[in-house]
């Protein structure tokens, strides 16, 4: 079950709202006064937060803001507030959607996975990308790029970059590159481990910059620092 975070002092909404979210598998624990609904993220778990702008205390769009600024979770803005000056702050403090007041709970809930749907993607496309200066590796399109420019690689070469960038600066043998490497043959010679590494050093060594020196009697070691 989906949990949301409501923070709304329309409690005769909020009671409406809560029931009919439940029946669609959504649990809402809704706050009338912000700095408790904002206390509350950091205790217990939320996957949205849904924010009326209309709030004793504390302006809607503070909360916005301060809540994007410092929590990673998905905002909507619910409010009967129809100024486009706040919908346009509400959107550039953070929230990831707009519902103006009054709607169909219908909507809310379509609004609701929508969100979910972008802002679970867009979490897994960071978590797949990782930044390894001055390499960025990126395991969902299986993408090397060197000083932002991407590297034209063969499945092979990728296998390999992308196990020396998960191990930067540590020795590895022939035998380990091979094993981690779908397009290599595990019993292929070391020949064949020492032809790609070579067109590897002809593809991202520039301008006299070492990446993968040779360990004497083990294998290669991708360095991007001074041991």
């Amino acid at each position: 079950m989906l949990e949301v975070l409501m923070i709304e002092d329309d409690l005769e909404l909020a009671t409406i709202l809560s029931e009919y979210l439940k029946a669609h598998n959504i649990n809402v624990t809704n706050y009338d006064e912000p700095y408790t609904g904002m206390s509350a993220i950091n205790t217990r778990h939320f996957d949205l937060l849904l924010l009326d702008l209309t709030l004793p205390n504390l302006d809607g769009l503070e909360v916005c803001k301060k809540v994007a600024k410092e929590k990673h979770i998905p905002i909507i803005i619910s409010s009967a507030r129809h100024d486009i000056d706040d919908r346009v702050l509400g959107l550039e403090y953070g929230a990831d959607d707009y519902i103006p007041k009054p709607y169909d709970p219908k909507e809310l809930i379509a609004r609701i996975h929508s969100v979910l749907r972008r802002y679970n993607l867009s979490k897994q496309s960071k978590e797949s990308e990782t930044s390894i200066l001055p390499f960025q590796l990126d395991k969902g399109s299986r993408e090397i790029y060197l000083d932002n420019e991407v590297l034209n690689l063969t499945k092979a070469e990728y296998e390999i970059l992308s196990f020396m960038l998960d191990n930067v600066n540590q020795a590895l043998t022939r035998d380990s590159i091979a094993a981690h490497s779908d397009s290599i043959n595990p019993d292929s010679s070391n020949k064949s481990i020492d032809v790609i590494i070579g067109r590897l050093r002809n593809k991202i060594e520039k301008n006299n910059k070492k990446f993968i020196l040779s360990v004497r009697g083990i294998g290669y070691k991708l360095q991007l620092k001074d041991d």
